[in-house]
């Protein structure tokens, strides 16, 4: 089976095709136009984004079927994203695909984008495949799952708050440093020791209470507000004495290794209660190869495998939905013509 995949949630344009089966497949074309306009404004500008889709999914498309050398008569399906996103980016997608589908008479896939996530990995690691504990971090999400088998999810935990990468954006812009801030304040971070105990700039790992227990409503949940809130201080604090260029990366690093004790303690956690062996991370922040590491640190010593997507399966792409989509064509689990974009929506087959 041969998917064409399209993605067009936030401010990133894709196509991608992918063919195959569930248990193998394979990427033979993404494309991926990224809206760097954005960066003017520090954030995402939804009106923006969805007149940059307009103007690109004709050519982002054409170009995908071109680097895989197949025409449109060659696809079983299209598999788009539906939710979550913002609306009026997502609709840009969902009508076309719908267009496109009609068209040529083949089923058009609706797709999850957090469940696309899931899969993205999958296109470069044979093994990571259920079961196994996810960790579903970017801009917009921070999930942790366990996965008995494709389409069933059991949510764990989930941000209270603030979202991963929205913390690392607005702790890089309290920085000075550009948008999007993941990468900027990664490598600024890079550049500094580990605050030590008592150092001002070593800050609380958020709800990691040593005393938590399964069941207690703490143990997976996370929360990032009163650390970005602890950043904000030290900033000001730097600023007073004078000596902001001085600290930005012990900062930078302090906020960091906060973010990424946490991450990988309710990761451990996960593991320990429920079995697992294989970690898959998910989203534009799973490519920061702090958290890989600790990851890998914290799990590979009692011989859990940890896999993460390379950067450009870890954003948001195309290629993650023609997987998610071959897994639910397999299903034929199909749309129907009142299909449309929806904002939120839970991951299909979470319980």
């Amino acid at each position: 089976m041969r998917v064409l995949g399209i993605e067009t949630s936030c401010d990133e344009t894709s196509a991608a095709v992918v063919c195959g089966t569930p248990e193998a497949m394979s990427l033979e074309s993404l494309v991926i136009l990224s809206q760097d306009v954005h960066r003017l404004f520090g954030g995402v500008v939804p009106e923006i984004a969805s007149r940059q889709h307009l103007t690109g999914i004709v050519p982002t498309v054409d170009a995908a079927l071109r680097e895989a050398q197949v025409t449109l008569d060659a696809l079983d399906a299209i598999a788009v994203t539906h939710a979550p996103g913002l609306v009026g980016a997502l609709l840009v997608g969902t009508s076309y695909a719908k267009a496109l589908a009609f068209t040529r008479g083949i089923p058009l896939v609706p797709v999850h984008h957090l469940e696309g996530h899931l899969f993205s990995t999958l296109l470069e690691y044979a093994h990571a495949t259920p079961p196994f504990t996810a960790l579903l971090v970017s801009g917009g999400h921070t999930m942790l799952l366990d996965v008995p088998a494709w389409g069933r999810y059991r949510l764990l935990g989930q941000t209270r708050d603030d979202a991963v990468g929205e913390a690392f954006d607005k702790v890089a812009k309290l920085l000075g440093l550009p948008y999007p801030g993941g990468r900027p304040l990664e490598q600024l971070a890079a550049t500094a020791e580990p605050p030590v105990q008592r150092h001002p700039h070593r800050f609380a790992r958020p709800m990691l209470r040593k005393t938590a227990q399964p069941g207690d409503d703490d143990f997976y949940d996370c929360s990032f507000s009163g650390l970005k809130t602890a950043v904000l201080h030290a900033v000001r604090d730097a600023e007073k004495a004078g000596d902001l260029d001085a600290q930005r990366a012990s900062i930078a690093r302090g906020f960091q290794d906060a973010v990424i004790d946490t991450l990988v303690e309710k990761v451990a956690r996960a593991t320990r209660q429920h079995r697992r062996t294989r970690v898959v991370l998910g989203g534009g922040v799973a490519c920061n190869q702090a958290l890989q590491q600790a990851m890998r640190d914290r799990l590979g010593a009692r011989g859990g495998q940890v896999f993460a997507p390379s950067p450009r399966l870890a954003t948001d792409n195309a290629a993650m939905i023609g997987a998610a989509g071959l897994f639910r064509l397999h299903r034929q689990e199909f749309a129907d013509p009142s299909m449309t974009a929806t904002a939120s929506l839970p991951i299909p087959g979470i319980f």
